[in-house]
């Protein structure tokens, strides 16, 4: 059985009030709609790959480097990797499944093989992939709850990596594997991981959903925190200005 649960009525635009006042009014409207038993986002200080994670590993020399992230709800995911420094792009979209049941009535009924998921294009000049997993696990979601993230249920709405390369596959499994030891979090990690065969970007409406619906109260209960939780938790590698998916 899945969970949708993001659709709340967008509250109306209210002509002359701030952005401010517009999300605290979403946090509100939020608040009455998930109730106070569902957790908002939080994040935790991780601590950085061992020697082991990386060691013997042969690393890509290039100036562009992709690999997918499935943590819930590809909203929140995205905008966290859009206002991070050095990813190119994040694109929101489909993994797990095939190109035919590749749209969002279809993956939300849970039954595809598809996680939400987002493509992340970065310059491993500027920020390294081990970096990149410790946004993932960090702040863009909760990698210890299994096939849901928050008031969202469903294996579309899992943990999962889609490495493209071997390194990418062998560093992540490494580093869950310090993290687990190390009982970083107060739960096992769940996250899958393996090669990616196949990523669909999903349906125009969903890109840059967070950038450009802050007063959503799913948006303000749940990604808005994940931004400020990137700020606040990693500023050498936050960016102010996010990179946007051209539409």
């Amino acid at each position: 059985m899945h969970q949708n649960t993001r659709q709340p009525a967008r509250p109306a635009p209210t002509r002359g009030k701030t952005p401010m006042l517009l999300v605290a009014m979403a946090l509100g409207l939020a608040a009455l709609y998930y109730g106070p038993q569902v957790a908002a986002e939080k994040s935790i200080t991780l601590p950085q790959p061992n020697a082991y994670v990386t060691a013997g590993l042969s690393m890509p020399t290039g100036a562009r480097e992709t690999v997918v992230f499935a943590g819930g709800c590809f909203w929140g995911v995205q905008a966290v990797f859009q206002h991070t420094r050095g990813v190119i792009s994040a694109v929101s979209g489909y993994a797990g499944g095939t190109a035919s049941d590749a749209d969002y009535p279809t993956v939300s009924a849970g039954n595809t093989g598809h996680a939400e998921s987002v493509q992340v294009t970065f310059d491993p000049r500027q920020v390294s992939f081990t970096q990149l997993l410790q946004i993932y696990f960090s702040v863009a979601h909760d990698p210890t709850q299994l096939n849901r993230q928050y008031p969202d249920t469903g294996t579309q709405y899992r943990s999962a990596v889609f490495t493209t390369t071997t390194a990418q596959q062998q560093i992540t499994a490494r580093y869950i594997e310090q993290l687990d030891a190390a009982h970083v979090f107060s739960g096992k990690i769940v996250t899958q991981l393996g090669a990616l065969q196949g990523f669909y970007p999903a349906e125009n409406y969903h890109q840059n959903y967070a950038t450009l619906h802050p007063e959503q109260p799913y948006i303000a209960r749940f990604d808005l925190p994940k931004i400020a939780n990137l700020k606040a938790s990693m500023p050498a590698l936050y960016r102010e200005n996010p990179e946007l998916v051209a539409n």
